[in-house]
Order: C-alpha cells, then sequence, then structure tokens
C-alpha cells in the first residue's frame, strides 16, 4: 500500500478519537452541569423549609436574638405590624387589625413542610390554653398552590385557630425588611397589644419554647415602659 493511501486511512482514525474524545467531554460536562442543578435544587428545598434558621436579613427592626434563637424588640424599638388580611383557608375573611388589643401570634406554615407539621400539635394546644388571656393565634399559610391541602392539614392536627392563605408569600413581604426571611418556614412572630412586632423567631417550636416565647406579654398591659 503506498504512503498516498495510507494517509487517509490514519486521517479517518484519527478524527475517529478525536469525535471520541469529544463525546467523553461533552457527557463529563453534562454530568457535572446536572449535579450542579441537582444540588441547587436541593439548596432550595432546604432553605424553603428550615428548622433552625435566625437570621432574617439586613433592616433596622430592634430585634436581639438569644441563643434559644428567639428574638425580641423592647417596648418604643418595635415595628408596627403590617395590615395583614384577606381569605382564610376555610374561606371566612379576617383582618388582623380586629385583634388590637389582643397578643397575637402569627405563625407561618404550609402543609408541605415537615417542621410545621413536628409543630402544629403544639400551638393549637398552647393556643387552648391561653386563647381566654387575651391572645389571639393566626396561621399565615403559604405556598399550597390550593386551600385543599392546607385544610386537610389543619383537619389532620386539629388546628381551630384561622389562616390567611398566602400561597404567593405577599402578606409576609409587608413586614419591614429583616422582620421576616420569606425562605425561612415556619417562622413565628409575637405582635403586642399595641399592634407592634414584639418577638419572633424563624424555627420551628417546641410546645416549651413557644410558651416561653409568648409568656413575657401575656401579663403585658399594652402600656409604655417607665
Amino acid at each position: 500500500m503506498s504512503a498516498a493511501s495510507r494517509a487517509p486511512l490514519r486521517s479517518n482514525r484519527t478524527n475517529r478519537t478525536a469525535d471520541r474524545t469529544a463525546g467523553a467531554r461533552a457527557r463529563v460536562r453534562s454530568r457535572a452541569a446536572r449535579a450542579a442543578v441537582g444540588a441547587a435544587v436541593a439548596a432550595l428545598l432546604v432553605s424553603a423549609c428550615s428548622s433552625g434558621g435566625t437570621s432574617g436579613g439586613g433592616g433596622q427592626t430592634g430585634f436581639i436574638t438569644g441563643s434559644d434563637g428567639i428574638a425580641t424588640a423592647k417596648k418604643g424599638e418595635r415595628a408596627d405590624a403590617p395590615e395583614l388580611s384577606g381569605k382564610t383557608v376555610d374561606g371566612g375573611r379576617i383582618d388582623v387589625a380586629d385583634y388590637k388589643g389582643k397578643v397575637v401570634v402569627l405563625n407561618v406554615w404550609g402543609s408541605w413542610c415537615p417542621p410545621c407539621r413536628a409543630e402544629a400539635k403544639n400551638f393549637e394546644k398552647v393556643y387552648q390554653d391561653v386563647k381566654d388571656q387575651g391572645v389571639q393565634f393566626v396561621g399565615i399559610n403559604t405556598r399550597d398552590t390550593s386551600t385543599g391541602p392546607a385544610r386537610a392539614f389543619e383537619k389532620d392536627y386539629g388546628v381551630t385557630y384561622p389562616s390567611l392563605y398566602d400561597p404567593a408569600g405577599r402578606l409576609m413581604l409587608r413586614f419591614e425588611k429583616g422582620t421576616l426571611n420569606p425562605q425561612a418556614v415556619p417562622s413565628t412572630l409575637v405582635i403586642d397589644r399595641e399592634g407592634k412586632v414584639a418577638a419572633r423567631t424563624l424555627q420551628a417550636l417546641s410546645e416549651e419554647k413557644l410558651r416561653k416565647m409568648l409568656a413575657p406579654y401575656l401579663a403585658d398591659d399594652g402600656k409604655p415602659e417607665k
């Protein structure tokens, strides 16, 4: 075989080798891209249902966070709670402003959130114990694309207090910057008798922690500190 006839064979082998190498590199890049996407999705899911967060972003909220993850603001440094009204999970309507003069416990939850399921019975038990002491619990249901799962959640866990239906999280965005982190679900706020945000936590609460968070405001008459 002449040198001229051997040259195309070498060229073909070289091209096939290059093609295989390029294909292998493309597969590696594809696997790496899929892994990166998977990691990003996993991170989002973790952040979307957090049970231990204590950071709420920037903003001058006056909160001082304790070692237990419960943040409090002194009288005179508390921000006004925003207007919170609308449709409830069960089809009714409420306006949180109607509860002014009471201590309001706001709990952000979703039926899709395991820590929310873990704390639901704790909230109902404490609510039954304190509702006759001028305390109202209100839920804010978020990211449930319909009210069906939310209603089933309330039935399963015996939740009797109302919950605003807020699938897009718009109500949370009404709070002063740094008060709530939309990615931290569940979260809980205590609004004092003057309608100001007195305490918050961005974590699931045991019955003991919820009682501890609420206790300072049960006897609070709403008058400014001397």
